[in-house]
Parts: structure tokens; sequence; C-alpha cells
């Protein structure tokens, strides 16, 4: 293959070693503030180092995950900073359900060919994430693979790695019939049901991301993009004022129906009174115009609860008030009924 003037053979089939370099140290300096006093070394090693934390019976908790299609909006309106929040956020609700609370993330972003500014800008939102939720972002893996991914697009995948004493681990088991379930609202969709909803959206009803979302003041790309909150703080102050959390659930893909029960006990049932709580626009809108089924809406989206309490009613009133002390918005939006460990609804 001839060579072009100044660019190597890899280059010119589309992998730029430099690109990718450069773009990799410019993100040193931002990496580097997320650092925690438990991390070993700097960016840029094999391997991240971590110092295992003190105290005794402590439990390693990890989980990975991605953000999804929400990529595709990201895209579209040139907007890349809030998909790397979605993504430590997402990570974080996941691993605070066990009780866990978080230590460090890596992350993994793949593409045809790294655009140094998105790439910066993916990572500004990593560490944003990171510095708010306490933990360090430890390393992570950019790939260049034109022909796997489409031009100009790329995948944002995360891990996480937390702790937790084994004897506060929070399993569900301890959940009986007549507990309050408590829903923590969410900023939007979170990073599920964007598949659907860009169909209804831009497909069907032919809207640009420009558009405003009929009935606000936001455009259809302000609301898609609210960043997937974390719900760290408000749960860490009902855990340190000795709350008694009897499950937790983080409402992801699979909506109420399918993560409700991974932390129900197979002889109780959550009732959930789908009139307690306002759902917002965004979801209206795509069941109103896309003509989604109810029932499938509260499965594929969150509805406006991104995650959900579980508590003995003796305990409601005191979770009541450290959640607004967090300024953290909830609704009562059911309670656990003698049942098999399923989701039902109420209106």
């Amino acid at each position: 293959m001839a060579k072009a003037a100044g660019k190597s053979a890899y280059a010119q089939a589309g992998v730029d070693i430099d690109v990718k370099m450069n773009a990799v140290g410019s993100i040193k300096q931002m990496v580097a503030a997320t650092k925690t006093a438990n991390v070993l070394g700097g960016i840029g090693a094999f391997g991240g180092l971590f110092k295992v934390p003190a105290g005794r019976d402590q439990v390693l908790v990890a989980s990975t995950d991605g953000v999804g299609t929400k990529l595709k909006v990201a895209a579209m309106t040139g907007r890349h900073d809030t998909v790397g929040q979605d993504i430590v956020n997402h990570c974080v609700n996941d691993i605070l359900v066990q009780g866990a609370k978080p230590l460090f993330f890596m992350d993994y972003v793949g593409t045809a060919k790294v655009d140094p500014e998105v790439f910066k800008s993916v990572v500004s939102g990593l560490c944003k994430a990171c510095k708010e939720n306490h933990m360090a972002l430890l390393g992570g893996e950019t790939a260049e693979m034109p022909g796997i991914y489409p031009a100009g697009e790329y995948d944002l995948v995360g891990t996480i790695v937390g702790c937790v004493e084994k004897s506060k681990i929070i399993t569900g088991k301890s959940i009986r019939a007549g507990d309050i379930i408590v829903g923590l609202h969410s900023g939007g969709l979170q990073t599920n049901g964007y598949s659907l909803a860009r169909k209804v959206i831009f497909d069907h009803c032919q809207m640009s991301w420009k558009d405003k979302l009929p009935g606000t003041n936001q455009t259809f790309g302000d609301a898609l993009l609210a960043v997937h909150r974390s719900f760290l703080k408000p749960v860490s102050a009902l855990l340190a004022n000795k709350v008694n959390i009897t499950g937790m659930a983080h409402i992801t893909g699979g909506g109420f129906q399918d993560n409700i029960p991974r932390v129900l006990p197979n002889v109780v049932n959550a009732e959930i009174d789908r009139a307690s709580w306002e759902v917002p626009t965004i979801f209206k809108f795509i069941q109103n115009q896309g003509r989604v089924d109810r029932d499938e809406m509260y499965r594929v989206f969150n509805m406006g609860i991104g995650y959900v309490l579980i508590v003995p009613k003796r305990d409601l009133m005191r979770t009541e008030k450290i959640l607004r002390a967090n300024r953290q918005p909830y609704s009562i939006i059911g309670v656990t009924r003698k049942g098999t460990g399923v989701v039902t609804y109420k209106n």
C-alpha cells in the first residue's frame, strides 16, 4: 500500500495512533482530579492500583453497564458531556441497591475513529460524576475499530467497584408484608428505553431534537439528555441515620415489573399505585403519540421513578424527613402485600 505523505499505513487504514494518544494525554489532568486517598499511582499504567479498604469483613461489589442508544441522541445534538455522567451514576445506583459505596470506576470507549473533542467531552462527564460520587476514575480503554463501529459513532461502557460491610449488605430478605414503597423521582428516561423513545419522537412524529416538548419549555434534546441521577447522597443519609431499609431497586431496563422482584422475597408482592405520582410529560408524549400500551410503558421506562426504597411503616416518617432534608423529590408509591414475589398495579 502506498504511504501518504506523513501518514502511516495504520492511519490510512483508519486508526491513527498519534491522534488517539494525544487525546488520552489531554484528559490526564481531569482524571487526576478524581483521585482519592486509596489510589496508588496515576493514569497510564497497564493496570490501576487501589488500596483495599480497611475494616472488618469488607465485601467488594462490582457492576458493569452501558449508556445504550442514548448515545444516538448525544450524537444528534452534538452534546457529549452528559453521557459520561449517565454511565457513572447508573453504575453507582446499581451497587447502592445492596448498600455499597463506590470506590473506583473504569470506562471503555469504542469508536471507529477517535474524535479528540468528543472524547474529551465524554471524559469530562465521567470525571464530574466520579467527583460528585466521591470515587476515582481509575483507568479505562479507548479502542479504535473501523468496520466494527459506524463512522462518527462510539460506545460507552463502565465498570464500578464499591464495598460494603458484610453485615450491612441489603438483600431484600427482610422485606415483610406491610412495608412501604418509596419512589425517588428520576430526572427523565435515565439510560433506558431510548430505542422506543427515538422511534416515536423522531421517526413516527418526525420531530427534531430542537423542537419543544409540548406543554414544556424543554426541547426534545434537553428532555432526552437529562442526566441519569445518582441517588447515593439521599440513600447514604438514610443509612447513616440507621433507617431500616429492607430493600432497594434501581428502575432501569425492565421497569417496575422486572427490577423490583429482584429484591422481593417470594412471599410478598409489591403493589404499586400508579396514581400516586405525576408522570413526567416526556413519558406521556411517548405513550400517547406512540400508542404504547400502559403496562408496556411501565416495563420499558421508569415513568418518573428512578429508584425504589422499601421501609417498614414505623420508619416512614423518619425516611421522609431525611429525604426532604437532602432535597430529594419522592412519592409514596405503594406497599408490600402477601404474595409470590411479583409487582401488581393499583390504578
